[in-house]
């Protein structure tokens, strides 16, 4: 067998994760056949590359030497590429965009369409901003407009390009009539009784990083409800079942008010992330300017947010540097 690009590019990967299954996931292959080529590979080699163990796959002395030269290699082959691309300047005619169905990714597709109007945007909208990191991974998603948490930061590496369009405070949504509807804000501590009304697992943070928070005020939530749905949740607010945390842009209407929690325990963020090597990332400043105009302009409608915002001095976005940021990544 010879060794092929995708032999040395499935070798990197699974150092990155650190995990056959994680990577086996990023690669969009199964278990069985990611672990079925790494043997192959190491038979071509003459050695094992990776120390198997119950937390996961880690190089071997003879892996550090391989993968050095790998990366080297597919570094190589990506600057080759993209030189070859610039010399033919291909026309694009198909961008692929993913997002956390909400105001970010919905306005974004919208002014994407209308910014490069010869291009068609298609809108892939996922619950889970950990299958959208996949799906950006494998090259399946050009870019993405999703979300993290304190805590539970995404961290991407150097291939992608990524920038946070906001930082958004997390409100809490109450029924009209509610003890605590007339205040300005609301003490997380103060919700310690109260049933909720909660969104299920993300895969990136959410809910952990609710059940954090209300540990560090002194309590741990009473979650009658999981509800992956904002309408279903609308009504049991509503109808004074539950309450439940929700963005600073949910609406408040229809017998459910919306209240900031007092300093803010948990600020989520807006990312955007797009592939170095894919046909947005020439355009990535117009796509963050664009993602956060549509952000601005969601939060606009949001009095109880607007209100919040300028009692505490802020902008409808606060100021966040501009660059292109890019580390390495450990999960999310």
């Amino acid at each position: 067998m010879n060794l092929e690009l995708r032999h040395l590019r499935a070798l990197c990967v699974i150092a990155d994760t650190g995990s056959i299954t994680k990577a086996a996931a990023t690669l969009g292959v199964s278990q069985p056949a990611l672990t079925a080529l790494l043997q192959r590979v190491e038979r071509e080699i003459g050695g094992q590359v990776f120390a198997r163990g119950r937390h996961g796959v880690r190089p071997t002395p003879l892996g550090q030497f391989v993968l050095v030269r790998a990366r080297t290699v597919l570094m190589a082959m990506d600057d080759l590429h993209r030189t070859a691309a610039r010399q033919i300047r291909p026309v694009i005619d198909t961008v692929r965009l993913g997002g956390i169905a909400g105001p970010v990714s919905v306005g974004l597709a919208d002014r994407l369409g209308d910014h490069l109007p010869d291009v068609e945007v298609r809108l892939h909208a996922e619950y889970s901003p950990r299958l959208l990191w996949e799906l950006l991974q494998s090259g399946r998603l050009d870019a993405a407009a999703m979300l993290d948490y304190p805590g539970f930061e995404l961290r991407p590496p150097p291939t992608v390009l990524w920038e946070v369009i906001v930082l958004e405070p997390v409100f809490v949504a109450l029924w009209e009539g509610h003890r605590l509807a007339g205040r300005d804000e609301v003490d997380l501590a103060d919700l310690a009784d109260e049933p909720m009304a909660l969104t299920p697992s993300d895969g990136a943070g959410w809910p952990d990083c609710w059940h954090l928070a209300c540990q560090q005020a002194g309590f741990t939530p009473r979650v009658l409800y999981s509800i992956s749905d904002a309408v279903p949740i609308r009504e049991m607010v509503a109808t004074r079942r539950a309450i439940s945390p929700c963005q600073a842009v949910f609406p408040a209407s229809d017998g459910v008010v919306v209240k900031p929690l007092a300093g803010s325990p948990i600020t989520l963020r807006h990312l955007l992330v797009c592939r170095r090597d894919g046909p947005l990332a020439e355009h990535f400043d117009d796509l963050v300017r664009l993602a956060r105009e549509a952000y601005q302009a969601y939060a606009a409608r949001r009095p109880e947010y607007l209100g919040w915002l300028r009692r505490h001095g802020h902008e409808v976005y606060p100021a966040i540097p501009s660059g292109h940021n890019s580390s390495v990544m450990d999960g999310v």
